[in-house]
């Protein structure tokens, strides 16, 4: 008997009452009893007025963790990413990203609001070609003015990747000494923090402005702080406003965010380790298909050998009991979080060896 059909033995169609194995994002994570708890008992008052108690404890302690002087508490980390944009460069200005970065990927839409222009540059495991980005920082003749050099950890395109502190640093440099300003997208910032063995402070350091999400690993159910200087922070609260992203008594949503930004950072070492297991696991089904070996929490498995493409796979493992997301053609992406325990770990390995068969 083959690795896969011994494995693929182990698990069978799953019944009615056994929810999937949902491994599309660790977006689907949802609020603990303690966050729960604080939201019940939240105190608030119209954020669009005079301000929401709960909410600027939020951003108190949220600045302070990243080492920030300020921040913002708004819907999403992409606004939080829009407004960081608006508040550091002027139309006609440039913003550099790695080409993969997940501001130019999936939210540079946002350019047809700031009125700047995105340019990409090359980079491996989401950290961009320094030479590049030298380049791109060099405004002579018809070139436009960089204004802000943009950066991502844990890198979402690079499967997870972290970047590496010294190459941060360079970033951040090299930003500076040309006049540009540096804006960290962290959604998973506090990943990369426990990947690193390091304070996220240590990390937001080499950025003048920095977003966190709540609404991943950290399992708060909506929202993102933006974090930075105080001046910065000051225009980007109407700013926030012109988006439609002052809300009235949101301390009830920020009361799950502060639980979730106190507490829940150091239990995503247990995410990674069991990103890794699932990793080792199809890796040991010596099938048509490999996984990458993550970092974080953020697994690719590469199904370009398999005959089937992503999309296929898809279909296949829902079948089965196992929820993926295709990325491009030739790649499935995996995301554990706080609702993905040990046994559901072997029962998306098992998943895999069943839709080899």
């Amino acid at each position: 008997m083959s690795v896969q059909e011994n494995v693929a033995g182990t698990l069978a169609r799953p019944s009615a009452d056994q929810a999937p194995v949902d491994l599309r994002s660790d977006t689907v994570t949802r609020p603990t009893a303690a966050m729960y708890e604080r939201m019940m008992a939240a105190e608030v008052g119209d954020d669009g007025l005079d301000g929401d108690p709960t909410a600027r404890e939020l951003e108190a302690y949220t600045a302070q963790a990243l080492g920030k002087e300020a921040g913002l508490f708004v819907p999403s980390c992409t606004m939080a990413n829009l407004l960081a944009i608006l508040a550091q460069a002027e139309r006609g200005e440039q913003v550099v990203l790695e080409s993969s970065a997940h501001i130019y990927t999936s939210e540079r839409g946002s350019g047809t609001l700031t009125g700047l222009f995105y340019l990409p540059v090359p980079g491996t495991a989401g950290a961009m070609d320094v030479n590049a980005l030298e380049d791109a920082l060099t405004a002579t003749g018809h070139r436009l003015r960089t204004a802000l050099v943009g950066m991502e950890t844990s890198h979402n395109n690079a499967g997870g990747a972290v970047l590496p502190l010294a190459h941060m640093r360079t970033v951040h440099d090299l930003a500076h000494a040309r006049g540009a300003r540096v804006h960290l997208d962290g959604a998973r910032l506090f990943n990369a923090a426990v990947a690193l063995d390091v304070r996220p402070a240590e990390i937001a350091q080499f950025a003048d402005t920095v977003s966190l999400c709540l609404s991943k690993g950290l399992s708060a159910p909506v929202g993102a702080v933006l974090a930075g200087p105080k001046d910065t922070i000051a225009k980007c609260r109407p700013l926030r406003r012109m988006l439609g992203g002052a809300q009235r008594q949101i301390g009830i949503m920020a009361a799950a965010g502060l639980e979730a930004v106190r507490t829940m950072g150091p239990r995503l070492a247990e995410d990674h380790r069991r990103a890794r297991r699932l990793s080792e696991g199809v890796n040991a089904l010596a099938g048509a298909i490999s996984a990458s070996n993550p970092q974080t929490n953020i697994i690719q498995i590469d199904v370009s050998r398999s005959g089937r493409d992503s999309g296929a796979w898809v279909q296949r493992l829902e079948g089965i009991g196992l929820l993926t997301r295709p990325w491009g053609k030739q790649k499935l992406r995996c995301v554990t979080h706080r609702e993905i325990d040990d046994a559901a770990i072997e029962r998306a390995i098992a998943a895999f060896a069943k839709a080899l068969v």
